[in-house]
């Protein structure tokens, strides 16, 4: 049992579970009762995804080695906020327990919230798939 960290609207991997949506917006463009069948996301859970104002930040000012550190550095910050520290432990626990997806539509996992996402998880005792 494990968590596998995916590229929304990639075809599913073997044994992936139910995938979650880690973003603050919706696929633009298509109807809630197609995010499933399309590989977006069976389940949303926006409040593991950065605040709007980061990532218009991160979108204006661009990926580079210190604006990916601050990024990082304020996304964790929100993290930090009681009811989603206990939403990463009980995903975290979850993960003891079966399988499931965790998600963004950024193409490069480095240059994305998931992979910080990821590592909080994997601090919290997550099984995480490779």
């Amino acid at each position: 049992m494990a968590i596998s960290v995916v590229r929304l609207g990639t075809p599913r991997g073997k044994n992936e579970g139910i995938r979650v949506g880690t973003v603050r917006r919706p696929p633009r463009g298509v109807k809630k009762t197609d995010y499933a069948k399309l590989d977006f996301y069976d389940v949303w859970l926006p409040q593991l995804a950065p605040s709007a104002k980061l990532v218009r930040w991160i979108k204006a000012h661009g990926i580079t080695p210190a604006s990916w550190k601050q990024f990082q550095k304020q996304y964790l910050h929100e993290l930090a906020a009681p009811d989603t520290q206990r939403l990463l432990d009980f995903l975290a626990a979850l993960s003891r327990e079966t399988d499931f997806a965790v998600g963004c539509f950024c193409e490069n996992e480095n240059e994305c919230h998931r992979s910080v996402l990821k590592a909080e998880l994997k601090k919290r005792g997550a099984a995480i798939r490779k």
